[in-house]
């Protein structure tokens, strides 16, 4: 019987299509989270509440253990698909993840037509806490108690994460706000809280005094009287919240110098549970991306702790292992275009 032998181009093209289902099946393996888009009707809003959500790999909605639930609140004029389409989390977390450094963990992003407030235009808190959260809860298999909750979000978001955590102590384990647009006393003449439809009153003007009414530094003296032990007693009612904060150098809107008056008044209530990290650049997705990693890694310091008392120490060479270092110099190269806040 004859044999007729291939041609050699043809035994390359297999051995390289061999190699291609491999590395590809190797690579859908190793990168197998989810990123979905959903959206659910909100009794509060009159209208469908839009959300992203990340499901880490092999995540089993029947696992005996519920998992952490970080939510991740988006800035101003933004939308539930930014932290996966410009801030890459899910690539962070991913990485996050396979190197040991964090928790397989659901992440949730929703959208906002507001800067996550009862404002003028939607009741995005009242949204939040009574429709959202519900909603989360009951179609993800994750942790309905404090310890397994976390927040976060960049400028109107880390405004509103800030907020949502010092309002409801109880509900949030840790809370990061990169680069807030928690101004003090006023947002500067050129940020968009002066035209956010969230802030603007019937006379088509911003509504100052809604933005103190609002602000954290409203919430600071209710949220001091639980978390700090009075009187005789030894232990506070609820825990603190540890905050992680980080700004860009450069940023238009004078991020750092906000976030520092931040500090400042987080730790008079809360010693040692504060970190501030500074990054070269401006109010941008370059300096959001840069301090993600550590961001998370501080968040799950606190969630999914036994005890969000006893965090364990964080070090400097975590950090560097994982994201951009921030630094202390400012920058001399230049920054990317900056976005509203």
């Amino acid at each position: 019987m004859l044999t007729t032998k291939l041609p050699l181009y043809s035994y390359r093209f297999h051995a390289l299509l061999t190699a291609l289902i491999g590395w590809l099946t190797f690579s859908g393996h190793s990168l197998a989270s989810e990123v979905e888009h959903h959206q659910f009707f909100s009794p509060t809003l009159g209208y469908d509440y839009p959300y992203s959500v990340y499901l880490p790999d092999s995540y089993d909605a029947q696992a005996t253990d519920a998992y952490p639930v970080i939510y991740m609140l988006h800035g101003s004029f933004g939308t539930h698909r930014d932290w996966v389409s410009r801030g890459h989390l899910q690539q962070v977390a991913d990485r996050l993840i396979r190197a040991g450094h964090i928790p397989p963990a659901v992440y949730i992003m929703p959208g906002s037509r507001s800067w996550w407030v009862d404002g003028h235009n939607e009741p995005a808190r009242s949204a939040f806490f009574n429709d959202l959260m519900p909603h989360v809860e009951a179609t993800y298999h994750v942790g309905q108690k404090r310890s397994l909750r976390g927040i976060a979000g960049l400028s109107a978001g880390g405004y509103g994460a800030l907020n949502f955590a010092l309002e409801r102590p109880a509900l949030f384990a840790a809370v990061a706000a990169l680069s807030p647009a928690s101004y003090v006393p006023l947002p500067p003449r050129n940020s968009s809280a002066w035209r956010h439809p969230a802030f603007i009153n019937e006379q088509g003007q911003f509504d100052r005094q809604l933005w103190g009414t609002l602000n954290y530094t409203a919430h600071l003296e209710a949220y001091r009287l639980q978390v700090t032990p009075r009187g005789s007693a030894e232990k506070p009612d609820i825990s603190p919240v540890p905050l992680y904060i980080s700004a860009g150098h450069s940023d238009v809107y004078d991020a750092e110098f906000h976030a520092r008056v931040m500090r400042q008044a987080m730790e008079r209530i809360q010693p040692n549970e504060v970190r501030l990290d500074l990054y070269p650049g401006g109010h941008t997705w370059q300096v959001w991306r840069a301090s993600l990693p550590a961001a998370l890694n501080f968040l799950f310091q606190y969630v999914g702790q036994p005890d969000s008392l006893a965090a364990v120490e964080e070090t400097a060479e975590e950090d560097i292992s994982v994201g951009e270092s921030p630094v202390e110099e400012s920058p001399a190269a230049e920054s990317p275009k900056e976005v509203s806040s």
